[in-house]
C-alpha cells in the first residue's frame, strides 16, 4: 500500500501502468539471460536416440550412452562379423576380415576380437565347403567347418603359430571329385570365380584333400595362386590370416558364369582365355571352310569313346562315314591318369567334338571358338537333363550345339529287356522311381549303335555350319 501511495503522489494514473509494464518486462528479460548464461550445458537437449528411459520408485532415470563407443562397437562388430551366403542354390559361402585363426586338425576358425561381447545375433555357423549342397550323396563325404567369433583374451583361442601375409581361400575337394563334369562344374569354374581378381595373391586351404586331383589340374591351380597349396585338414599348427573366404561362389547353372553376380563382370568367356593361357592352346577359332578352298583343307572331329557304358558299339563305321563326309576323325578319351595338357591341346586343335551325354563331354570347354559340339542322346528321357548340362552352356562359349536322340534299335537296352517292356516303352515311369533307378538303367547300362545312314545327316549339318560361320 506504502508503494501505491507513493506511485500515486509521483505519477499519473497512465504512467504508473507504463512502468509496471516495463518493470515485468525487464524482469523477464533479467530471467532469460541468467538461465542461458549460468545453465550448465551438460542439461542441453539430448538427441532422443541417446537416451534409454527407465522408471523407478516413480522416478525416471535418464541414462546416456556415450555415441562414439556404440559407434565404434558396431563398427568393430560389422568387420568381425563374416559375411555369410547361404541363400544360393548350390553353394554355401562366407568372407571374413580380421584376426583369423584356422587350424585344420578339429576343422574350425576362429575370429578373435578383443571385445567381451559381441553385439550380434549369431556368433558361430557351420559350412561344407563344397558347390552341392542340395545333393547329399556329395556332400556326406565334405567335411563341416566351424566358425566362431571368440574373445581373444578366452583362454581356448588357440595361439597364432604361422601368420600368412596374403588372403585364403578353405575349400573341399570331396563330393563328386573325380568325375570330369563334376570337377569343372562344382570345382574348377567355382574356383576361378572366387579367386580370379586376387590375381594369384591368395593361398589355398584344401579340406578332403586328394593328391590326384590336385596332380590332374596342378597347372590350373598354380595360375590362381602363387602360393603353396595347404591340406587344411593334416595341420595341427594354428594358421592366421587377415582374410578368408570359406566355401566357393558358384552361379545357378552347370558349366556356366553370370556376369551379373560377378563384381568384375566375369563370364565363360573370360574362363576359356583363362584356359588357353594355363595350357597354352593355339587355336582360338575353328576352322572356316569356303566352297572354294582346296579339299585338302579338312576340319578335324573327334570322337569321345567310352569304354564301361554308353559306348559306341560300331565306331570304326562311324569313323568311316565321318571320313567319307571329309573330316579327319580323332578318337580319345580321357580318364584320372590322362595329362589334361596334353588332352586339352587335342581337343583345341578340333573343329567338331562328338559323344554320347556324359562327362566327357565336358571337354567342349578346351575347344576353339565357332567349333560345334554334338551331343548322341541315349533313351531314358533324359533330353532335359542333357541339355542343361551340355547344350545350354555352349551359347555362353560361343560353340554351336547339335543332338542326335537315338531311336530304340540303337540302344543296347532292346537286347536286354522285351521291346514292350516299360524300360524301353515308358522310360518315364523309371523316372518316378528316383535319379538312381534312371542313372542305374539308362546310363550304366546302356551302349549305342548308332544308325549311320540316319546320323549322317547330324555330321552334314556340322559341316554345313563350319561353312557358314
Amino acid at each position: 500500500m506504502l508503494y501505491d501511495s507513493i506511485l500515486a503522489r509521483s505519477f499519473s494514473k497512465q504512467e504508473q501502468k507504463k512502468l509496471r509494464y516495463g518493470v515485468l518486462i525487464g524482469f523477464l528479460l533479467i530471467a532469460f539471460i541468467f538461465c542461458t548464461v549460468f545453465m550448465p550445458h551438460d542439461l542441453a537437449p539430448l538427441p532422443i536416440s541417446n537416451l534409454q528411459m527407465s522408471v523407478d520408485a516413480g522416478f525416471e532415470k535418464l541414462m546416456i550412452k556415450d555415441a562414439s563407443i556404440s559407434q565404434h562397437l558396431e563398427r568393430e562388430t560389422k568387420e568381425l562379423k563374416p559375411i555369410c551366403n547361404f541363400m544360393e542354390p548350390r553353394s554355401d559361402f562366407c568372407e571374413i576380415r580380421g584376426d583369423i585363426r584356422v587350424h585344420g586338425n578339429s576343422s574350425s576358425v576362429h575370429i578373435a576380437s578383443l571385445q567381451s561381447g559381441f553385439l550380434v545375433e549369431k556368433d558361430s555357423w557351420n559350412i561344407r565347403p563344397y558347390t552341392r549342397r542340395a545333393a547329399p550323396s556329395a556332400m556326406n563325404s565334405v567335411k563341416n567347418w566351424s566358425l566362431s567369433l571368440v574373445n581373444a583374451h578366452h583362454n581356448k583361442i588357440p595361439h597364432c603359430d604361422l601368420h600368412h601375409s596374403v588372403p585364403a581361400i578353405l575349400f573341399s575337394i570331396g563330393g563328386f571329385s573325380g568325375n570330369h563334369f563334376h570337377d569343372f562344374s562344382d570345382l574348377v569354374i567355382p574356383l576361378f570365380i572366387t579367386s580370379n581378381h586376387f590375381n594369384g595373391e591368395v593361398q589355398f586351404l584344401v579340406t578332403n584333400y586328394r593328391p590326384w586331383w590336385i596332380s590332374k589340374f596342378r597347372k590350373v591351380l598354380e595360375k590362381l595362386s602363387k602360393y603353396e597349396i595347404i591340406d587344411i585338414d593334416k595341420q595341427e599348427s594354428v594358421h592366421c590370416y587377415s582374410s578368408i573366404i570359406v566355401g566357393l561362389k558358384c552361379h545357378d547353372k552347370e558349366l556356366r558364369i553370370d556376369p551379373s553376380k560377378s563384381p568384375t563382370g566375369l563370364s565363360m568367356k573370360d574362363f576359356k582365355e583363362f584356359l588357353r593361357s594355363t595350357y597354352s592352346l593355339k587355336r582360338t577359332e575353328a576352322i572356316k571352310l569356303r566352297d572354294s578352298e582346296d579339299r585338302t583343307t579338312r576340319p578335324r572331329l573327334m570322337i569321345i569313346s567310352r569304354r564301361k557304358t554308353r559306348t559306341f558299339m560300331n565306331l570304326g563305321i562311324i569313323t568311316k562315314a565321318a571320313k567319307t563326309l571329309g573330316y579327319e576323325v580323332v578318337v580319345a578319351e580321357a580318364n584320372l591318369s590322362t595329362d589334361l595338357s596334353k588332352f586339352a591341346q587335342i581337343v583345341n586343335s578340333c573343329d567338331v567334338l562328338m559323344g554320347v551325354h556324359g562327362a566327357g563331354l565336358t571337354n567342349m570347354v578346351f575347344l576353339p571358338d565357332n567349333a560345334i559340339l554334338i551331343q548322341i542322346i541315349p533313351l531314358g528321357q533324359i533330353d532335359k537333363l542333357a541339355r542343361i548340362d551340355f547344350g545350354e552352356p555352349t551359347m555362353d562359349m560361343n560353340l554351336s550345339y547339335l543332338e542326335y536322340k537315338i531311336s530304340i534299335k540303337e540302344s543296347t537296352l532292346v537286347s536286354q529287356y522285351p521291346v514292350d517292356h516299360e524300360i524301353i516303352r515308358n522310360p518315364l515311369s523309371v523316372g518316378k522311381h528316383g535319379w538312381n533307378s534312371v542313372s542305374s538303367i539308362y546310363l550304366n547300362k546302356q551302349n549305342v549303335q548308332l544308325d549311320v545312314q540316319r546320323f549322317r545327316s547330324t555330321l552334314s549339318r556340322a559341316m554345313e555350319l563350319l561353312h557358314y560361320q
